[in-house]
């Protein structure tokens, strides 16, 4: 992150004031995860100073790949076309990573800009990443440059947010399914907007339930580990390897896959030291900074099935094989995740 832990950076709530107040600024960088959020932004900048029919001449979308300052400039400099703005975007451009002179040229831009132009460096792919070296160029930023980050939302945001997406298509959910929802499909929003899209559509009645989202879903990959983690841990694993040969035919990469289990084993081992010790849900969830509670009662749940010396061996053998998988050649990365999960369900 492009921040210091104790700095705030100011969110799309702030951005947002700008707009309605219609005083925004002329510089603006955004970053962060979420990512929807972001193109709502753009979105009511664009409709804020680009007048309907007028996109063509006062809308100009450049991308970082290959470009130069120069492009830049001349996108900032054009005179607007019958309207007071011109707005820019650029997206994905490692301003940090550019030559000395694309440099020079980008502070000196910063430095000069145009009253009548609103720029926008989108960080999507790419992480916004400052170099502290680079102190022209991260001056020029600070004092020229506002820069918003979008920021997952908070549990009550989000969950108000399902509910609106749900209630457009004359849906009801309730809390646990919309817990459930974010714990299947993650808590990104721009994952988030087609599942939902497919699940209302699927579900047959006003309320959307657990079956209509386990029916359609597309569950992320914490979601799937989670399903074969505690498959072993319940002992059925004819259906821990079912999930994962559905994640190798996904093509999903092993060592991608290994990471996410070695978590989950993690997460497992300490829910079942929370059993042993007398903690609840609520120490867990602040242990692994979880936004609600419904995936640490998971936890809990899974880790009522194993023992705490199953646990600890497991995230050893996990170990073992993530330190073997980034350092031995030509090995067989599916066959040896699929005999981590025969052993783990062995010594089960």
């Amino acid at each position: 992150m492009a921040t210091e832990k104790n700095e705030k950076l100011p969110g799309y709530e702030e951005l947002h004031r700008q707009v309605q107040s219609g005083s925004v600024g002329n510089v603006y960088i955004f970053q962060g995860e979420e990512t929807y959020l972001m193109q709502q932004a753009v979105a009511e900048l664009q409709a804020l100073l680009v007048p309907p029919g007028f996109e063509e001449f006062n809308y100009h979308r450049l991308s970082g790949k290959g470009l130069t300052v120069q492009e830049v400039t001349e996108a900032v400099e054009a005179m607007p076309m019958m309207a007071e703005h011109t707005f820019v975007t650029v997206t994905d451009m490692d301003i940090f990573k550019l030559d000395e002179p694309q440099r020079t040229a980008l502070t000196a831009l910063l430095g000069d800009f145009p009253e009548y132009c609103t720029l926008v460096f989108l960080y999507r792919q790419i992480p916004y990443k400052k170099d502290a070296r680079l102190k022209k160029l991260v001056s020029a930023l600070a004092e020229h440059a506002q820069e918003i980050e979008f920021a997952q939302q908070g549990q009550q945001k989000l969950f108000r947010w399902v509910r609106r997406r749900f209630a457009a298509m004359d849906k009801e959910i309730d809390d646990n399914a919309v817990e459930h929802l974010l714990f299947t499909c993650g808590s990104l929003m721009d994952g988030l907007v087609p599942e939902i899209a497919k699940i209302g559509a699927y579900a047959r009645g006003k309320r959307v339930t657990v079956a209509d989202i386990d029916a359609v879903a597309d569950p992320v990959l914490d979601a799937e580990v989670f399903q074969m983690t505690d498959a072993v841990a319940a002992g059925k694993y004819d259906r821990a390897a079912e999930l994962l040969a559905e994640l190798l035919r996904m093509q999903e990469e092993p060592i991608r896959i290994l990471a996410a289990l070695g978590k989950m084993l993690r997460q497992l081992y300490t829910a079942r030291l929370a059993i042993d010790g007398g903690k609840d849900r609520v120490w867990l969830k602040d242990l692994w900074r979880m936004k609600s509670d419904y995936p640490a009662r998971k936890l809990l749940d899974s880790a009522r099935n194993v023992g705490r010396d199953w646990c600890r061996e497991a995230v050893k053998r996990c170990q073992v094989l993530d330190r073997r998988m980034k350092s031995e050649r030509n090995m067989d990365s599916e066959g040896e995740l699929k005999l981590l999960l025969m052993e783990l369900a062995g010594a089960r």
